[in-house]
């Protein structure tokens, strides 16, 4: 399926607008990158179990208002894209908090970092380990970090993070199988026996 894609010139022009002080740009450069985010959280919301409790309009909805809420230094669409990741990994964390203080770890969702290779299976209440997993795998590796959060989070493709990364795809498939078995690791040294 091909999504929209706004004109990369405009999404640049409001993203200097922005930087430059306009805080009103972002009003502005949100509907032209709209479907692409609501795409996104379309495929990170599509590998939780039927009945989670966000949709993906309330994830681009809530990675808005975090994103209005501070300082945007983007210098591209990529970039803008990769913040905006970033934005929905803080959202679905926040989220599992929520629900980990409501039901105590209960009954929660199972969330998958899969592909063709195989996947790393972790309830949404293991969410906040997958945070600080995340956070300890950039001290070592930002850029597996990075892959991570763009291809889990963000929802991108092998060739749209290649992109965002300035790097090729070949290098985002490595590091994406990398990335995956250091989490593995770490997420299942946390587990306990």
């Amino acid at each position: 399926m091909t999504r929209p894609v706004s004109s990369s010139g405009e999404v640049t022009r409001l993203l200097e607008q922005l930087r430059g002080g306009d805080r009103e740009a972002l009003d502005r450069l949100f509907p032209l990158v709209y479907q692409e985010l609501r795409h996104a959280a379309d495929r990170v919301l599509r590998r939780e179990a039927p009945g989670h409790t966000l949709q993906p309009t309330a994830l681009v909805h809530e990675a808005y208002l975090k994103l209005a809420a501070g300082p945007i230094g983007s210098d591209n669409r990529a970039h803008f894209l990769g913040i905006a990741a970033r934005a929905m990994r803080q959202v679905l964390v926040d989220h599992a908090r929520r629900r980990r203080a409501a039901k105590r770890g209960g009954g929660d969702a199972a969330v998958s970092l899969s592909d063709a290779d195989g996947a790393i299976d972790i309830q949404s209440d293991e969410m906040l380990a997958l945070d600080e997993a995340l956070n300890r795998l950039a001290s070592e590796s930002d850029r597996l970090r990075q892959v991570v959060e763009l291809r889990f989070f963000g929802g991108l493709t092998e060739e749209e993070i290649a992109t965002t990364m300035g790097v090729t795809t070949r290098t985002v498939q490595r590091d994406w199988v990398k990335a995956r078995a250091w989490l593995h690791k770490e997420l299942a040294m946390g587990r306990g026996p």
